[in-house]
């Protein structure tokens, strides 16, 4: 995913009024919203970006976890059965995705 200027737009200021013709500048500001500097949208753009692309560990793993449902009840047989470790299907079964998509 690409962040756009209004995405960044909003971060800076959530209650500007504004538009954007295909994503780039000039940006035309509109209802007296006090203008905000290319410069600044851009290195906004930037983090947002980046802060996005730090992350994409997470959204990979996401799919692969088993429903809540199930993690939960894995977890009460664990407890139940005295297996609450590392050999546990709770524990090995995150540990897995974990591991196919590790923290970066």
């Amino acid at each position: 995913m690409s962040i756009k200027l209004g995405q960044a737009i909003v971060a800076i200021n959530k209650d500007a009024k504004y538009a954007v013709r295909g994503n780039t500048f000039p940006i035309e500001w509109m209802d007296g919203t006090t203008p905000i500097a290319e410069a600044d949208i851009t290195a906004k753009q930037i983090e947002l970006q980046a802060a996005y692309d730090a992350k994409e560990y997470q959204r990979q793993r996401e799919p692969e976890y088993p429903p809540i449902g199930d993690q939960l009840d894995m977890l009460w047989h664990a407890l139940d059965d005295g297996t609450l470790d590392k050999t546990s299907t709770f524990y090995t079964s995150l540990k897995a995705t974990k591991d196919k998509y590790p923290k970066t």
